[in-house]
């Protein structure tokens, strides 16, 4: 930028609220899960859907999300995920049915998908004219990511029990409304000529959702019946269009050449696993907690606030430091190992349970694992690209980690089901089927922390790596 934007810092708070709301929307209905499948009738393995609607279009759009912010200006593109975040918010709120419900979370996910990468391209018009400054901002933004998580699983909590789950959407109204009129804050940039790869981004898309669909759909059809086969089928040709559409088309959402950028490949496969291994844990310890020792929506939450209270004061300011020391290799791979052994503990847990002995200790050793493994294996992903392709790299790695939930969540709640998690009101059965889930998902992060340890280069290393290895092609930031 030639000019210092004088209002920089005010807008800082606008995009940092935004990213606070944008995570809080994954982790407010954590504790509302139980009452919602009350109200509208979801089966035990449909409720993920709740989280797994928001997550899938949010991680399958996000390239589109940087795509258009680059196109049609970051501020317009911003406003605009707003207005989408609020119609899905009330067509949530005012759900009377599973599918209805379903189709407004996937309308938020949309949103989110539009607000967080114009949101990053602003941060980085407004603050890139100074490192110092730039610091400073990331780390105030970044910072609002774990303080989204922890008052969501609080507000949640408080909703739910003392007024109703239809708030943890209706709340995002008032929020949305306010964020709009505050917009006025931020840089406005012109748009510019290009072109759009909707078949990409539809391919991209329908394709993780078609494979989530017959993984949650497999237990009751069969992991061998014609429709499974055919859904997995489906969206293996799907996936495979959406790389083919990527060689083809002239400005693609995703162009082949970033994956030659050193880490961004090990980088991803760690945050895909550790995605893979921790929602499902905080998705199957919800549910643990309400449906077999019997908490209400607000000691739930109350429960979940040590682990989420302790990832936000790693997050932002203890990971690093470690970091400058140990660099982010041994990070991830001693906190995936952290996440695996709390996974393990808490896979232990007793139909007669307490809080203090089955869950509390455990949950802050597979937080403390969180902690340590996500910011570096962000870094890591991020670390060797080019100043051009940055906001590639880092539209990709969060696509990974959404990617990686779903698919984890989903894979999970197959596995509890048949283990016994679809027995609502036998106990035992609902414990032996979530803690089948706690030790796949232990063996998930175990595996992670495997690949990392042998398949990632070091900070060294990777820093030796020569730059001619990442070329950059044409408007290959368009995932910022």
């Amino acid at each position: 930028m030639s000019t210092v934007n004088p209002r920089r810092w005010w807008a800082l708070g606008v995009l940092a609220a935004a990213q606070f709301m944008v995570i809080m929307d994954t982790s407010i209905i954590g504790v509302a899960l139980p009452e919602m499948q009350k109200d509208l009738g979801f089966s035990q393995g449909e409720l993920q859907w709740v989280f797994n609607a928001y997550v899938i279009v949010f991680g399958g759009l996000l390239l589109l999300g940087g795509r258009l912010s680059d196109l049609f200006g970051a501020r317009k593109i911003f406003a605009t995920g707003w207005v989408v975040m609020i119609v899905g918010s009330v067509l949530a709120a005012v759900a009377q049915s599973a599918s209805v419900e379903i189709a407004g979370r996937a309308v938020q996910g949309v949103g989110g998908a539009l607000i967080a990468p114009s949101a990053m391209t602003l941060l980085m018009m407004l603050f890139g004219h100074d490192p110092k400054e730039l610091g400073k901002a990331m780390a105030l933004y970044g910072a609002a990511a774990p303080a989204g998580g922890t008052a969501g699983v609080f507000l949640g909590g408080v909703f739910t029990e003392w007024v109703s789950w239809p708030w943890c959407f209706a709340i995002y109204v008032p929020i949305g409304v306010a964020t709009l009129a505050l917009t006025k804050l931020l840089p406005a940039v012109q748009s510019r000529r290009g072109s759009v790869d909707v078949l990409g981004a539809v391919a991209v898309t329908a394709g993780l959702a078609l494979a989530v669909f017959a993984v949650v759909r497999a237990p009751e059809t069969g992991w061998g019946s014609t429709a499974t086969v055919l859904e997995l089928i489906g969206a293996a040709v799907l996936l495979v269009l959406f790389f083919v559409v990527q060689k083809t088309v002239r400005e693609p959402l995703m162009p082949l050449s970033v994956w030659r950028i050193p880490r961004l490949g090990s980088g991803n496969l760690a945050m895909a696993l550790l995605g893979a291994a921790w929602i499902p844990m905080w998705y199957f310890l919800n549910l643990y907690l309400q449906q077999v020792l019997g908490y209400g929506a607000f000691a739930s939450g109350a429960a979940l606030l040590p682990m989420t209270v302790l990832l936000m004061i790693f997050m932002t300011a203890i990971t690093a430091r470690l970091m400058g020391r140990f660099g982010a290799k041994p990070l991830i791979v001693g906190g995936l190992l952290a996440l695996a052994l709390g996974l393990l503990w808490l896979s232990a847990v007793e139909p007669t349970g307490t809080f203090l002995v089955d869950v509390l200790p455990a949950s802050l050793v597979a937080a403390l694992g969180m902690a340590l493994a996500y910011i570096p294996a962000m870094i890591a992903s991020m670390s060797g690209a080019p100043q051009e392709q940055a906001g590639l790299a880092s539209g990709i790695v969060n696509t990974t980690y959404n990617v990686g939930s779903a698919l984890g969540l989903a894979a999970l709640t197959a596995l509890a089901t048949t283990q016994g998690a679809g027995e609502l009101g036998n106990l035992p059965a609902l414990t032996d089927g979530f803690s089948s889930a706690f030790i796949a998902a232990a063996v998930i992060a175990a595996a992670g922390a495997l690949i990392t340890l042998f398949a990632m280069k070091s900070d060294k290393a990777a820093a030796a790596a020569p730059a001619a290895d990442a070329p950059a092609s044409r408007n290959e930031t368009a995932g910022v």
